[in-house]
C-alpha cells in the first residue's frame, strides 16, 4: 500500500441507501476504497452491484429522494466531500473531479450544440470569455481525436456517431484538467473497435495529464488492459481488492473466480474456445439480501459460518478478500 500522503481519494465505510415503498435498498453498504495520485482503479461487478452509485456518491449526485448517503467519509485531497456545502461541492464537481457517464445521448443536452456544452464548463469554472471558451472547446475536441473539430463543434449530439458522442463527453470531462476522472462504463453500447479506441484514448490522456482515474465496468478484460488496482463489488460491498496481476493470476473470492471463468478464452493450443462456466443462481435483490455473506446462496464453497458476515481481510500482502475461507483462523 502507498503511504497516506500518496492517496488522492479515500473512501471510508460508505453507505448509500435508497428508501422505497418496498423497503430500503442498500446499494452501497460499507465500501472502503483508496486511489493513488496518478493511478487507475478499476471497479468491476455485475449490473446492480453498486458501482455507479459509488461513483455518484463521490460526485454527490445521488438522487434525493429516494437515495441518500447515510454514513461514511469521502476524502479528496484531504477534504471530506460529504462535509462540504453544495456551493463548495459545485466548485469541485466538473473542475477537480469530473465524470463520464454511461450513455452520452442522455447526458448531452440534445438542444444545445456540442461547443456550447463544453464552453459552459469552461465559463463556469475558469471564467473564460465566450470566444476563448469556444476556441478552447475546439482544442478539446481535437485532443480527443474528433475529426474536423471546427465543424463538429457546431453540431448537435444527434448528428454525431456513438463513438464521437463519447469522445465529446470525454472532452467535456477534461475541459478543466481535473485531477480525478470517473469513467462509468465509458464503452457501453459501442462496437468493439470503438471500445478499443475509447479505452486507448483514456489511457493516453491519463498518462499525458497525470490524472487519477476510476474506471467502472462489468468487463474484466477492460480492467486488465487499463487499471493497476481493481476492486470487485457484489451486492453493495467490496468482496476483493488487489493489484490487477495478482487478482487475475490467483483470484481469492469465489465470486471473482466465477467472473474469470465466464470470460471467453482459447485453450492452450489456441485451436478452440474453452467451455464457459456460469455462476449459478441470480443476483439477490438489494431489498432482500441473504443473511451473512451476500454471495453464500450462489457459492459452492458455502458452509455454516457463511451465515455470519465476513470481514475484508488480507489473504496475501496487499490482496484483500471478504470470505470466511480466507480468515486466518480457518487457514
Amino acid at each position: 500500500m502507498a503511504g497516506e500522503n500518496q492517496f488522492l481519494l479515500k473512501i471510508r465505510n460508505l453507505h448509500t441507501y435508497f428508501f422505497t415503498d418496498d423497503g430500503v435498498a442498500k446499494a452501497v453498504d460499507g465500501v472502503d476504497l483508496e486511489l493513488e495520485e496518478g493511478g487507475t482503479l478499476g471497479v468491476v461487478g455485475e449490473s446492480g452491484c453498486g458501482k455507479s452509485v459509488t461513483a455518484l456518491s463521490i460526485m454527490r449526485l445521488v438522487p434525493d429522494p429516494p437515495g441518500r448517503i447515510v454514513n461514511g467519509e469521502i476524502f479528496y485531497s484531504g477534504n471530506n466531500l460529504l462535509a462540504l456545502s453544495e456551493p463548495e461541492m459545485r466548485k469541485i464537481r466538473g473542475r477537480s473531479i469530473s465524470m463520464i457517464f454511461q450513455e452520452p445521448m442522455t447526458s448531452l443536452n440534445p438542444v444545445f450544440q456540442i461547443g456550447d456544452q463544453i464552453s459552459e464548463v469552461l465559463r463556469l469554472h475558469e471564467r473564460l470569455p465566450k470566444k476563448e471558451a469556444w476556441n478552447r472547446s475546439v482544442e478539446m475536441l481535437k485532443l480527443v481525436g474528433i475529426p474536423a473539430p471546427e465543424r463538429r463543434i457546431s453540431e448537435y449530439p444527434h448528428q454525431l456517431s456513438g463513438g464521437m458522442r463519447q469522445r465529446a463527453m470525454i472532452a467535456m470531462a477534461l475541459a478543466c484538467s481535473p485531477k480525478l476522472m470517473i469513467a462509468d462504463e465509458p464503452t457501453t453500447a459501442l462496437d468493439v473497435t470503438i471500445q478499443a479506441q475509447i479505452l486507448e484514448l483514456i489511457n493516453r490522456l491519463q498518462k499525458e495529464k497525470g490524472m487519477s482515474v476510476i474506471l467502472i465496468t462489468h468487463n474484466l478484460g477492460v480492467i486488465a488492459e487499463t487499471a493497476q488496482k481493481v476492486a470487485v463489488m457484489y451486492a453493495g460491498r467490496i468482496v476483493e481488492y488487489s493489484a490487477v496481476r495478482p487478482l487475475f493470476a490467483s483470484p481469492k473470492h469465489p465470486y471473482t473466480q466465477g467472473l474469470l471463468k465466464s470470460i471467453p478464452r482459447l485453450d492452450e493450443d489456441h485451436s478452440r474456445k474453452q467451455k464457459l462456466e456460469a455462476i449459478p443462481g441470480l443476483v439477490p435483490s438489494l431489498l432482500d439480501l441473504p443473511q451473512g455473506c451476500k454471495f453464500s446462496n450462489r457459492c459452492k464453497h458455502a458452509f455454516d459460518r457463511c451465515t455470519e458476515e465476513p470481514l475484508l481481510v488480507e489473504a496475501e500482502a496487499g490482496h484483500l478478500v471478504r470470505c470466511w475461507l480466507h480468515e486466518r483462523k480457518f487457514n
